[in-house]
């Protein structure tokens, strides 16, 4: 469920990002008993290599699909982790844990089979440089086996609670295809305004010889401040 397009080949966008407290977050999915916690990581240092291998195949098999993400080839793992955690990023897992220190302990004992714990990620970043670059962008991967567990909405949930705190005024998702009902969904029901529509840019694997469009959501996390 991504809603990113910037070049992951490309250098972050330079900006001092404001490094609050977060502390993890104890949710409770969709089936109302089940725990899982969404972790922030602020490093790519910070998180263990095999989860960001894990990650790594999950928007690897997205990429494939070729109806979400922009790109037409899976990344390299050497780009993945510097990607996808270059400014902040959070990651969910099953269970309650209180701290990064916590999934490295996990990984330590080298029984963890993140396949079975990881259910999702997002990422925060700078959507535009400079003076603007106080707008925010996000990208969202659900694992395989977490679909329809009401992963992607809690994850949602955590990016509007997230974002301000870091010091980001706006939210801009550039390019979330019409065609990505899920998606459109979740953003819809969080209270994203769409803001905008990307006419045939998406020439998806499902829908050969159509183009198909992109809607432009925003959410303005200062709605009541005037500039």
């Amino acid at each position: 469920m991504p809603a990113m397009l910037d070049d992951p080949t490309s250098a972050p966008i330079a900006r001092e990002v404001l490094q609050p407290t977060l502390t993890p977050l104890i949710v409770t999915l969709k089936d109302g008993t089940t725990k899982a916690t969404i972790i922030p990581f602020t490093s790519v240092t910070q998180v263990p290599p095999r989860l960001i291998n894990y990650l790594w195949s999950q928007m690897s098999l997205e990429i494939e699909k070729g109806d979400t993400y922009p790109m037409a080839e899976p990344l390299p793992l050497s780009t993945f982790g510097p990607y996808w955690f270059a400014k902040f990023a959070a990651v969910m897992l099953l269970g309650e844990h209180g701290s990064v220190a916590d999934v490295t302990a996990m990984d330590a004992a080298e029984d963890v089979e993140w396949e079975k714990v990881c259910l999702g990620t997002f990422y925060i970043k700078p959507n535009y440089p400079g003076r603007s670059s106080h707008v925010c962008n996000a990208g969202f991967i659900v694992t395989a086996a977490s679909r329809n567990r009401g992963v992607g909405k809690l994850l949602g949930k955590a990016y509007l609670e997230w974002a301000p705190k870091l010091g980001y005024t706006y939210s801009v998702f550039n390019l979330v295809y019409e065609t990505n009902v899920a998606s459109c969904k979740i953003w819809d029901s969080l209270g994203f305004e769409r803001i905008g529509r990307v006419k045939k840019c998406g020439k998806l694997k499902s829908y050969p010889g159509k183009r198909i469009d992109a809607i432009v959501f925003g959410y303005d996390f200062e709605p009541d401040l005037t500039e």
